[in-house]
């Protein structure tokens, strides 16, 4: 059974076919996040300590750390991404134990992550370009990491998924020359959005199988990709990911937290709970507000795909007698084994 495994300082995480699927967090990424991108030319790491603190809480099993700002000041990422990989590196690992997934398309700012993290990290990522394998495979042989590879080439990302099983069959080949086993491989089959190509799903499901069924390798993927421009992008993850790991998805780089209750929307409820007649006690905080409304919470909790996710180890049998869905799912504070009936809703894990 193909296992990769990655290790922080004291906490070691398995990606396996017959493991829970692995949640790698990926808001530690300014791509896309212009906030983020100016704290941290200005040096501010404010939103990383949060980020990586929340995820983690939210149930994230690893942690992607990515440092791809451009910067005003020198747009040149070969001098700027390598140092503050480094920080990043050490700050979160400061703040959280749990393994790290070191994410550049720089070399120098890989092999800075990998200098400055502990344990055995997860590299993200190679491709098929030659020059790529060539300046990237080293490292992974160096110091001895699992590495994601990306099913595109210099030919670009195909929409033909034969083509990116083919160039995710030539990385795992031209691993194995540098001495590079298959186990330490986790394939991104690639997710295109599914507002784009009807069959997009499709693809990636079938893709996920030949990859185990034929590579023997872990998968991993964007999963909020095949939502990309639609609207109710949590309804189609939601369904996404657990029919991705019935397919033997391993692991997905995701985001774990439900994005927290936005104060116009607490704004709005009081205003129609004042409209009907009903005062809001002044000393209420928003916190207890929401949840006792029920419109979510400012705080830090789990998104929808996290449920989604437990359900699916659960139904797959990668989680013992439901323990971990029940304890999810289980309102804070009320004892006992939970609700289903007298044992709680546990079943015996078959052989």
């Amino acid at each position: 059974m193909t296992r990769t495994i990655v290790e922080s300082k004291t906490k070691t995480a398995i990606i396996g076919f017959d493991q829970p699927v692995c949640v790698i967090g990926e808001r530690i990424n300014p791509t896309g996040r212009k906030k983020l991108a100016a704290e941290l030319e200005a040096g501010d790491f404010s939103t990383v300590e949060k980020d990586a603190i929340a995820q983690v809480a939210c149930g994230a099993t690893m942690l992607d750390v990515n440092a791809g700002v451009v910067y005003n000041s020198n747009p040149n990422p070969n001098e700027t991404e390598p140092p503050l990989m480094t920080k990043m590196i050490e700050l979160v690992q400061g703040l959280v134990d749990v393994p790290l997934c070191i994410d550049s398309s720089v070399p120098a700012a890989l092999e800075a992550g990998l200098a400055a993290a502990q344990g055995r990290p997860l590299l993200n990522a190679v491709t098929g370009e030659e020059d790529r394998l060539e300046l990237v495979l080293p490292l992974v042989k160096k110091y001895n990491v699992p590495v994601v590879a990306i099913s595109n080439d210099d030919t670009g990302i195909s929409e033909d998924p034969d083509v990116r099983f083919a160039v995710a069959k030539k990385i795992v080949e031209r691993a194995a020359d540098f001495g590079i086993p298959a186990h330490d491989i986790v394939v991104d089959p690639l997710v295109m959005p599914i507002g784009a190509m009807a069959t997009a799903g499709l693809q990636v499901f079938a893709l996920v199988r030949r990859l185990r069924d034929e590579l023997g390798v872990n998968t991993t993927c964007g999963a909020s990709n095949i939502s990309f421009g639609l609207p109710n992008r949590h309804g189609i993850n939601n369904a996404f990911l657990p029919m991705a790991m019935a397919s033997g998805m391993t692991s997905a780089i995701m985001n774990p937290c439900a994005l927290p209750t936005p104060l116009s929307k607490i704004a709005e409820k009081k205003a129609e709970l004042e409209a009907a007649g009903i005062v809001v006690p002044e000393e209420m905080d928003d916190e207890t507000f929401c949840r006792l409304m029920g419109i979510g919470s400012r705080e830090a909790q789990p998104g929808g795909e996290m449920s989604a996710i437990r359900a699916a180890n659960f139904l797959t049998n990668n989680d013992p007698s439901g323990a971990e869905w029940i304890r999810f799912n289980r309102p804070p504070g009320v004892p006992g084994e939970g609700r289903g009936g007298r044992d709680g809703g546990r079943r015996r894990r078959r052989a």
